[in-house]
């Protein structure tokens, strides 16, 4: 079995993962913070802590180059040291990303190198871009979906229509959180 690529991602019952006017400054947009809401009780015994810990326990990050940038680069550590994979279009040879990150252009090469570095963790997939275009590569094994209660009514959406078809996914957990409802999907091959 190869070690899995889960997309960890909060989302908002009408599908945004960020409101509307994302940008520097504002990185979640109008309203989108609310989406985090469930994490302001990491640290508490109960379920969102033993979803926080999970995601904090992988090997490595595979990240969009715009989730990237708006994470202020997390100063090139994301979590404990583990290797950051940013997918992008176009990587400029001067541009340099601090700590362990690496630009990558080739999604199937990005995937596989997180996969050797994650060793027998998963890995953890940021951003609604890495994820579709994971996914369209075949390449994005599980969907952990923090699902928050309310509606955003705009904003970025997880999954835009990308040519994939219809993609089946089967349920593999549901846990109830304080703010937040934590599924998770495995991507039927």
């Amino acid at each position: 079995m190869r070690t899995p690529l889960r997309l960890y991602m909060a989302m908002s019952l009408d599908g945004y993962v960020a409101g509307p006017d994302d940008r520097p400054g504002q990185e979640l947009g109008v309203g989108g913070g609310r989406l985090f809401d469930w994490l302001d009780h990491r640290m508490a015994d109960g379920v969102d802590g033993q979803v926080f810990r999970e995601a904090l326990a992988t090997g490595a990050v595979i990240s969009g180059r715009r989730t990237f940038e708006l994470a202020g680069r997390w100063q090139g550590d994301h979590h404990d040291g583990v290797p950051i994979h940013v997918l992008t279009h176009h990587a400029d040879p001067g541009d340099e990303p601090p700590g362990s990150a690496r630009f990558y252009t080739d999604v199937d090469r990005c995937a596989d190198e997180a996969r050797a570095a994650a060793g027998d963790r998963a890995v953890l997939v940021h951003g609604a871009g890495a994820a579709q275009a994971l996914l369209a590569a075949g390449q994005l094994d599980e969907l952990e979906i923090h699902l928050v209660p309310v509606l955003l009514g705009g904003g970025r959406r997880l999954f835009e229509p990308v040519g994939t078809g219809s993609v089946e996914l089967e349920p593999v957990r549901r846990l109830e959180g304080r703010d937040a409802t934590h599924l998770r999907y495995r991507v039927v091959r």
